[in-house]
């Protein structure tokens, strides 16, 4: 699948666009029906088997976004999707994407912001670097590319958006600090987006994964070695992502029991505490 150039131009358009395109008219809401999406992080991991499910189910025209261009194509090219590749946390990168994207399908219906790295390890040893990097791509480059599309999706009158979250940002995760700050961040981004967007037909829905079989743990620096809890494939995630759209879900835990310990957190956090210094 070939791809257009890198999204490092300087954006020409000057307001939201709503123009009509096949599919266009859509929405991601209304079961089986496809409509048009961009999925980052689609390179690999969780982004990628969002783009394969989304190919699977028909009726969707897709733009991935990702940083490793082999990869992304590759995905692209399964799934009968553009390839557009791009640094998000360079400045501008989110409305350039967000550009290009419109172009090539006309309007938004559905983003699936999956973007994210980690580092793992004591905070005190993390270098200063690595916590720029994790908070700029786990949550400002979201919070960019978010505030990029969200006009269009508005001046529609339709559109979701999906925030892949993580567990760690619902309890904190001992040696991921920074990687559970930005989680934590982005999960209260999207209530607050949530109630802000009630009435403009566009909806906000947060994913919220454990442990998942991707290479995101060796990325990080340190093999996932727990026995417990055990990490789901991918693709059970995607099928996460289905239910929020075809749902209309705010939020879901991957796998569902997550929603216990993060409630007990909430309910009782003194205890839960206690636990998880005992257990955690």
């Amino acid at each position: 699948m070939s791809h257009a150039p890198s999204p490092a131009g300087p954006s020409n358009r000057t307001g939201p666009r709503a123009t009509s395109a096949p599919g266009a008219g859509v929405g991601p809401r209304r079961a089986g029906r496809g409509g048009t999406a961009l999925v980052t992080g689609a390179s690999s991991g969780i982004g990628a088997a969002v783009a394969r499910r989304l190919a699977a189910e028909g009726g969707w025209r897709m733009v991935l976004n990702g940083r490793d261009v082999t990869r992304l194509e590759q995905v692209a090219a399964e799934a009968g999707a553009l390839a557009l590749p791009a640094d998000l946390t360079r400045p501008g990168a989110g409305h350039r994407l967000t550009d290009l994207a419109l172009d090539h399908l006309g309007r938004l219906d559905l983003l699936v912001a999956d973007a994210g790295v980690g580092w793992a390890g004591d905070f005190t040893r993390m270098p200063p670097a690595r916590i720029d990097e994790v908070v700029g791509v786990d949550l400002l480059a979201t919070a960019h590319l978010v505030r990029a599309v969200l006009p269009h999706m508005v001046a529609a009158g339709s559109g979701r958006v999906v925030l892949i979250g993580s567990f760690a940002g619902s309890v904190g995760v001992r040696g991921e600090a920074v990687y559970s700050a930005a989680k934590a961040a982005l999960a209260v981004f999207a209530d607050a987006l949530r109630y802000e967007l009630r009435h403009t037909g566009v909806r906000v829905s947060h994913v919220i994964p454990g442990v998942v079989d991707t290479p995101f743990f060796a990325r990080r620096g340190i093999p996932y070695t727990r026995t417990w809890p055990r990490p789901v494939s991918p693709e059970r995630v995607a099928d996460a992502v289905r239910s929020a759209v075809l749902r209309d879900r705010d939020e879901v835990y991957v796998p569902g029991w997550l929603r216990v310990p993060a409630r007990v957190r909430g309910a009782a956090p003194g205890l839960y505490r206690r636990l998880a210094a005992r257990y955690g």
